[in-house]
């Protein structure tokens, strides 16, 4: 057995070893990474209130602070608001659950020829077997859900707190980065980060005025419906359509729609074609002028970044996946030469003149030309 064979077996074993245990904790801290890494995304999108804020003598943990109070008022004020309205719709389902079962039964009778009242209904379905054991399976299940609630608010905690450090200290955390780093380094790092923070900021902003416009609009049409929780309804529309990527225009209409179909079914589907209409006028039209100077990227690479965030990382990969490629981009046509293209019509899509002469003046020579040969040629055969 030649003498390195051993060290090698061993070698090869630890290495094995520690790439089993590097997994594992991977997989065990991947909940932790997530966090961590919705955090920095948050704390990059409050980097410009924060840092214009304390330009102005306030101090970085004070503004902070502030920043993240009012998301925070603003975030309770929509739950609140969308609380209220679905107790207030509970409520009336409740109360108009007697009239809804006696026109049931009432359809019944007349189309079967049946004898049903009521008070037979509610004593067999009281009394039946499934209703107690559904009555058991949710009482086990508000456990479950309230492990759930409790996990996910521990979660939101947990992710505000690192947003806070990153952004109350992120003068001191670029400066600790940078200085493991030699010079040249440091430029590129510090400018990858101001970009990360101009197109995470960039997309917020966009997002968030697109969503007061769509609040706006789907606002004055409710209320002229006469659609209950106008309001409500309105910021549900403008903030589900807009920071929910690709399914929240249909998520965020669905609601109204359901709400309006209580009221009048044809109001259901007139809210149905505002929704279609603004989508369409939000896409080919508000959408590329409010994106165009902050996030410029293609809806085509939007719409490939949010299906890949979402097979990696589920709804957080759906959000952080256009700020996170925007800033790739940005970052790589920063550092990536390019030429310029030659003139061929397979490049510009289309057939291009040759440059000289007008185009009037190409023709005329044409025509003249041709006639000319014509003529030599009528002269020849005579």
């Amino acid at each position: 057995m030649p003498a390195w064979l051993p060290r090698a077996m061993v070698m090869a074993l630890a290495l094995y070893g520690c790439f089993q245990l590097g997994s594992w904790a991977f997989h065990q801290l991947i909940g932790l990474l997530i966090n961590i890494l919705i955090a920095f995304f948050l704390a990059l999108a409050i980097e410009p209130a924060v840092s214009r804020m304390s330009a102005h003598g306030m101090r970085r943990g004070l503004a902070t602070f502030l920043v993240f109070l009012a998301v925070l008022i603003a975030g309770i004020g929509f739950v609140l608001l969308l609380g209220s309205m679905l107790a207030g719709q509970i409520v009336d389902m409740v109360e108009e659950f007697p009239k809804y079962l006696d026109s049931v039964i009432n359809w019944v009778n007349q189309t079967f020829h049946t004898e049903l009242s009521r008070v037979e209904v509610q004593d067999s379905l009281l009394h039946s077997d499934w209703l107690q054991k559904y009555v058991q399976n949710s009482a086990t299940g508000v456990l479950d859900v309230s492990t759930t609630v409790l996990g996910g608010l521990f979660r939101l905690l947990m992710i505000f707190l690192f947003s806070f450090y990153f952004a109350a200290d992120g003068p001191r955390l670029r400066r600790a980065l940078c200085s493991v780093l030699p010079p040249a380094r440091q430029a590129e790092v510090l400018r990858a980060w101001e970009i990360a923070v101009d197109k995470t900021g960039g997309y917020i902003y966009s997002r968030g005025l697109m969503a007061l416009i769509s609040g706006v609009a789907h606002y004055i049409l409710l209320v002229a419906l006469g659609v209950p929780y106008a309001p409500a309804l309105a910021v549900w529309v403008g903030l589900v359509s807009q920071f929910i990527p690709t399914i929240g225009t249909y998520l965020a209409g669905a609601l109204p729609m359901l709400i309006a179909f209580t009221v009048n079914p044809w109001y259901a589907l007139w809210v149905l074609g505002f929704v279609v209409v603004y989508q369409q006028f939000e896409n080919y039209v508000l959408q590329p002028k409010l994106t165009s100077k902050t996030v410029d990227i293609h809806p085509a690479v939007a719409f490939g970044s949010v299906v890949a965030g979402t097979a990696l990382m589920g709804a957080v990969g759906a959000l952080i996946a256009i700020p996170a490629v925007a800033t790739l981009q940005a970052f790589l046509g920063a550092y990536v030469k390019r030429y310029d293209v030659t003139d061929d019509p397979r490049v510009h899509g289309g057939h291009r003149w040759r440059r000289g002469r007008p185009v009037v003046s190409r023709i005329r020579s044409a025509v003249r030309g041709g006639d000319g040969a014509g003529r030599t040629d009528a002269d020849g055969s005579t």
